[in-house]
């Protein structure tokens, strides 16, 4: 059975408002998270991926409000993640309507938190969230903190690794693409599929229909998540979708 692609919206949210930067710096507020996160699912988003950017500074998630407001008239899944550390953060956010939590820096500093989530919510429930610089060619690196702290590690052992552990995907975000309207990291996200047997969520560089389309067929990417293009309206969730379908690639069917 074909698999559909999925395709998610990402809202980078910084306080109350969404924002959106260029490799995840020079944020600039783009509106209410709320009025685009509906327009996303009246225009038939799969998914929904909040992260909170500035959790690492206050060492929690500050989005059960703007999550407990979404998931009362949004029925798509929601992934949550920024400032989760435990598996009591995880179940708070869920307790507000988040279906899936993405860690990063947390499952970095200890990596059985990703089999304590796994194991509490199921693995269906545990997303990898990696942030990926290239530093050489072939050879990409973990960062944290939203970007700011280089870790060493090695993005693709570390995914290898953290599906071993119990993630169910992994969220993959390119440094280098994000913002850049350029096309995402093809050679990146392709690394990761070819060893992984987890879905990979591609993230970071999207600016038109075909790039989705590339990062799908050429990269291996199960879903696309993208920001920029919606934020800005220049294209919508429909003509997207149309897109991929008019490609061959199998997607949702939305009225």
């Amino acid at each position: 059975m074909v698999k559909n692609t999925r395709l998610i919206s990402r809202l980078d949210i910084k306080g109350s408002n969404l924002i959106k930067g260029v490799h995840l710096e020079g944020l600039r507020v783009i509106g209410s998270p709320q009025e685009h996160a509906s327009r996303y699912y009246q225009q038939g988003i799969d998914e929904l991926i909040y992260i909170d950017c500035v959790a690492s500074l206050y060492g929690r998630n500050h989005l059960s409000d703007i999550i407990s407001s979404a998931a009362a008239d949004i029925f798509v899944p929601l992934t949550v993640g920024g400032g989760i550390r435990s598996v009591e953060d995880a179940a708070q956010i869920l307790r507000v309507g988040a279906d899936k939590v993405a860690i990063n820096t947390a499952a970095v500093k200890r990596p059985e938190l990703i089999t304590e989530i796994a194991q509490h919510f199921g693995k269906q429930c545990m997303v990898l969230s990696i942030a990926a610089k290239e530093m050489r060619d072939g050879f990409w690196e973990v960062f944290t903190d939203n970007a700011r702290e280089s870790t060493g590690l090695n993005v693709v052992e570390w995914a290898c690794r953290a599906a071993e552990l119990g993630a169910g995907e992994i969220l993959l975000t390119s440094i280098d693409c994000e913002g850049t309207r350029k096309g995402f990291d093809l050679a990146l996200v392709k690394a990761v599929t070819d060893q992984v047997d987890i879905p990979v969520i591609a993230s970071g560089g999207m600016g038109i229909h075909q790039h989705a389309v590339d990062v799908v067929i050429e990269g291996g990417a199960d879903a696309v998540a993208m920001a920029d293009i919606l934020h800005y309206g220049r294209s919508s969730v429909g003509d997207i979708r149309a897109a991929l379908k008019l490609a061959g690639l199998s997607v949702r069917n939305y009225a």
